[in-house]
């Protein structure tokens, strides 16, 4: 489906956690090197601890292999800006400050991810005091951001991972909420898979305000081997002339910490060869946008 309507603006990506399950210096160059030699554009670098996480290493690393990259930005229970233990809030906005302070100093401009509340299974709704506290807590990240340069994209995720938001049209509402020209959704087929009604639906909803995509399989495998419509998926960032980001996500515990992979829920390996998997991918979304 490769055609000249593609935007030669339009970069592609591997989230490194295809490749490592951290960021340490042999993992970061090892990371850098395979999403190079696969032939991305950048690679995607979780900073959910960015004291772990050196700018000026990721700097050279990225130089040297002629990438540029993104931060992925991710809460967990201590740490969720919509709790309403402001301890917890106050943890959460170190946290995101930290990360956009990382990735500005490493030259980058984006921040993706489940940045509106923690990334974990939920038992009721969203109070109105946590969705508040979220949005407020977004817009002091946003303000900080927006003077280092940067964006932040984010995330929605499913049912099973967040109540604030579910869907691209609970996305946009937020949105409004927020307030701030540099606050993007970010859309995610694994997600849209589950929530939304259709692919199509879901990215027209986002329309101009689409700032990052996940590029990820129903079942976390090998593309096109699951159920997720991809055809209708790039067909729909074609309608809004999308020229953002396009990231590659899978999920093994064959190369991701076993902590990790138990918070992501990978209880099987539908993979064990990265270089495989993200050459095979990259060449999948090029074919389709």
């Amino acid at each position: 489906m490769a055609d000249s309507e593609n935007s030669t603006d339009v970069q592609f990506g591997g989230h490194s956690l295809v490749w490592a399950g951290d960021w340490s210096p042999e993992s970061a160059r090892f990371a850098a090197s395979s999403a190079s030699r696969a032939g991305y554009n950048f690679i995607e670098i979780l900073v959910a601890e960015p004291e772990k996480v050196d700018p000026v290493m990721t700097k050279d690393l990225l130089e040297e292999f002629n990438l540029t990259a993104t931060g992925c930005l991710v809460f967990n229970g201590d740490t969720d800006i919509s709790s309403t233990d402001t301890s917890k809030v106050d943890a959460g906005l170190d946290r995101g400050r930290r990360a956009i302070d990382v990735v500005a100093a490493w030259g980058g401009t984006i921040i993706d991810g489940p940045i509106t509340a923690s990334l974990q299974p939920f038992e009721q709704p969203a109070s109105k005091e946590n969705r508040q506290n979220s949005v407020n807590a977004l817009r002091d990240m946003a303000d900080y951001a927006a003077d280092k340069g940067v964006s932040l994209n984010m995330e929605i995720v499913n049912r099973y991972e967040s109540n604030l938001m579910n869907t691209a049209k609970e996305g946009m509402v937020y949105l409004e909420e927020v307030d701030r020209p540099n606050v993007f959704i970010h859309l995610d087929t694994y997600h849209m898979n589950i929530e939304e009604d259709g692919m199509v639906e879901g990215v027209l909803a986002a329309g101009d305000r689409l700032g990052y995509v996940h590029v990820g399989e129903s079942h976390r495998g090998y593309l096109g081997t699951g159920n997720v419509d991809f055809d209708a998926f790039f067909g729909a960032l074609k309608q809004i002339n999308y020229t953002g980001p396009i990231a590659f996500e899978s999920f093994s515990s064959a190369v991701v910490d076993p902590a990790l992979s138990d918070a992501l829920r990978i209880w099987r390996n539908l993979w064990t060869d990265s270089d495989d998997l993200a050459t095979k991918a990259l060449a999948f979304m090029k074919e389709r946008y």
